[in-house]
């Protein structure tokens, strides 16, 4: 059987460009929910945000890249380089590293740009550039090109649940032996002007269809606005960012002496069949994707130590998830913990994010916690982790993300 371990982290994220002062941020109870400056041009509501703020392409990118690339392959190529970095390689082989990456929306910011420069100067006024930055597999591509790579090169686009679909697919690719290494994750970068993008006065696509089909929350503090598995929780608070991972067969990784952060045990990834964007209430195949990672891994639930949740701070969303957990992971008192207090819902990286932040959690014995949420949901049959961190040693971890369209990952961790 291969061993599938991790090697590398990055992050570039709304609490830092950098994957332990992300996790430090994040563990010392910091959040980045701001008021939105698009907050005017939705009327009728106050509506939040959590953006990449300190992020400068032009440090990890020369002007070339910078200017073919949309915010989120830049964002997908710093999360890189700082995985490759952490992770020792040196000079890659070629033919036996693998790209996969995972997108919702991949260049969207790209389009808005061009459709606002389209509409206020007419035609000559659309970037040039705008035809090769649009594309979703742009940032798996721009890794390949980076690092001279030519192994598979993939995109996942599964909603929010894009990152661990990528994360777990190149793990299948290494145990096919088709790669020993594979650079993977998830990114988005929808809503944000980080990069010294001044862009004009038009509304990013996903901030307002959140507001105007009710995604995000309505609450008018700050404080109150992201709260998963609380009973006052209202929706969600809209956010970016990539998360980069290098998984490397685990007998490579010891041959060159690589440090092992943890090993990728299983996945697990299944439809609900059900709703565009209503989960199935039950949970049944929420539940169903948890089973298959532990199958996967070989683990039965009692062997979990811990699980970091998708809940993105919706009614039904939460609802469904902690009716998969019950089915799961019922009357043991698992302790369950989401970032998305901290950050919002960064979308399809929310997966890579959680996954990072579990590590680090797994190698300080400090789980993470849900920021705002006090009052948790009573029909949750595990604990639900808030207020501060829980130090506590977790040799195991399981992870969910759950998208639109019925998208159920689950991944399973290890320490050793």
């Amino acid at each position: 059987m291969i061993e599938i371990a991790i090697t590398g982290t990055g992050i570039v994220s709304s609490l830092g460009t950098d994957t332990a002062e992300f996790c430090r941020r994040m563990l010392a109870g910091e959040t980045s929910i701001k008021a939105s400056p698009w907050a005017a041009k939705v009327e009728g509501r106050k509506s939040w945000q959590s953006v990449v703020e300190d992020f400068n392409p032009s440090d990890w990118m020369d002007r070339r890249i910078e200017e073919g690339t949309d915010l989120f392959a830049q964002f997908t190529l710093a999360a890189t380089e700082q995985a490759v970095r952490q992770a020792n390689l040196g000079t890659l082989d070629p033919l036996r590293t693998a790209v996969v990456n995972g997108t919702s929306i991949g260049g969207v910011r790209a389009v808005m740009k061009a459709q606002h420069a389209l509409d206020t100067n007419g035609a000559k006024a659309v970037p040039r550039k705008t035809q090769i930055q649009i594309w979703p597999n742009m940032a798996a591509a721009q890794i390949a090109m980076r690092y001279g790579l030519h192994g598979p090169s993939l995109t996942m686009t599964t909603a929010c649940a894009s990152s661990l679909d990528a994360i777990g697919t190149a793990a299948r690719i290494i145990e096919r032996g088709e790669a020993d290494i594979a650079i993977t994750g998830g990114t988005e970068g929808g809503i944000s002007l980080a990069g010294g993008g001044r862009d004009g006065d038009f509304v990013p696509v996903l901030f307002y269809t959140g507001n105007v089909y009710g995604m995000e929350t309505p609450s008018p503090n700050p404080n109150q606005a992201m709260l998963p598995l609380d009973v006052k929780r209202s929706g969600i608070v809209v956010g970016e960012g990539a998360g980069m991972v290098v998984l490397e067969r685990a007998e490579h990784a010891r041959s060159r002496g690589a440090d092992i952060l943890g090993y990728l045990r299983g996945y697990g990834s299944l439809a609900d069949g059900f709703h565009p964007s209503s989960p199935e209430p039950t949970g049944v195949w929420e539940a169903r994707a948890m089973e298959l990672a532990l199958g996967d891994a070989g683990m039965a639930p009692g062997e979990i130590d811990a699980l970091i949740a998708h809940a993105t701070g919706t009614p039904k969303g939460d609802t469904a998830e902690i009716n998969a957990i019950n089915k799961v992971h019922a009357g043991r008192g698992l302790p369950v913990a989401s970032i998305k207090g901290h950050i919002g819902h960064s979308g399809a990286s929310s997966g890579a994010m959680a996954m990072i932040s579990g590590l680090y959690g797994m190698a300080e014995d400090r789980f993470t916690y849900i920021a705002n949420t006090d009052e948790p949901d009573p029909e949750a049959d595990f604990e639900i982790v808030h207020g501060q961190p829980k130090q506590m040693k977790y040799d195991t971890l399981q992870i969910n993300s759950f998208g639109f369209g019925g998208q159920n990952a689950s991944i399973v961790l290890t320490r050793t």
